[in-house]
């Protein structure tokens, strides 16, 4: 499994209709073989989280973006379930309230990336002031237009203090979207996952992949690269992501500190 084909290079036109979201890569193992291979990522995960911790030097932010059910509460459920909650932390951007709309639109944002050591996961992101303001015309064009401009330039801020940028759209059919939602509302056990607004924003369903093909185009760098991943199929979407967050911590060198003092000739008495 190549994780670089999914990965969106630098000033590419990404037309999304043209990429698979039930692709899986020819992967010869069944869903079975999948789980194990996603459990070994877990715990390898694990370990890469605590050295990135101890070491302090990098950080960490992962960006998910996709429509409605494509899985991103799935995806930090099943990727992140095995690391040490000390370095990881999940920000959600939702509507924003009266005192974000006080400030400039990425202020909120930057309050939320992650320190030194830290995993920091954006479920949704201020790519949100590119893509919903755009579809339903919340401010004029002129204003989102300029915000590719800014966005790029606050993540290179982020790369040049050291910051490790991954950003996934979880790239759902329309049809596969349309089973999830019916089950949301066939199985009781889901209907608190059901809202109706979520019927309204299907209808925007080509406007947002319009946006969303814009914002990975003109944002995806070598230092912030998007990654489109099929997401049909929620093994492969999980394994997927799991096997870019591992490949990328096990790329950055990290290593524990040495002690300050010579343990050697210390002893613990009983």
């Amino acid at each position: 499994m190549k994780t670089s084909q999914y990965r969106i290079a630098a000033d590419s036109k990404v037309v999304l209709p043209h990429l698979p979201s039930g692709d899986t890569d020819g992967f010869n193992g069944n869903k079975t073989d999948a789980l194990r291979r996603i459990e070994e990522q877990s715990a390898r995960l694990f370990d890469l989280q605590q050295l990135l911790y101890a070491d302090n030097s990098r950080k960490v932010l992962v960006v998910l973006q996709g429509m409605d059910t494509s899985g991103k509460d799935g995806t930090i459920k099943h990727v992140f379930k095995m690391v040490n909650p000390l370095g990881v932390k999940v920000a959600n951007f939702k509507r924003p309230n009266d005192v974000e709309l006080e400030h400039d639109y990425l202020w909120r944002v930057h309050h939320n990336v992650p320190r030194s050591g830290e995993i920091t996961i954006f479920n949704r992101s201020h790519y949100e002031d590119v893509l919903v303001v755009r579809v339903h015309d919340l401010v004029p064009k002129h204003t989102w237009e300029r915000r590719f401009a800014h966005i790029r330039n606050f993540e290179s801020m982020l790369a040049d203090e050291g910051t490790v940028i991954l950003k996934f759209f979880l790239h759902i059919s329309r049809e596969e979207q349309g089973k999830r939602l019916q089950e949301r509302l066939d199985n009781p056990a889901k209907h608190w996952k059901f809202e109706h607004g979520d019927i309204e924003e299907r209808r925007y369903w080509d406007q947002y992949t319009t946006a969303y093909q814009d914002a990975i185009s003109r944002t995806s760098t070598s230092d912030a690269p998007w990654y489109v991943i099929p997401a049909d199929k929620k093994w492969y979407r999980n394994l997927l992501i799991s096997t870019v967050l591992v490949e990328t911590l096990e790329s950055l060198n990290l290593s524990y500190p040495a002690p300050k003092t010579d343990l050697a000739d210390i002893v613990i008495e009983s």
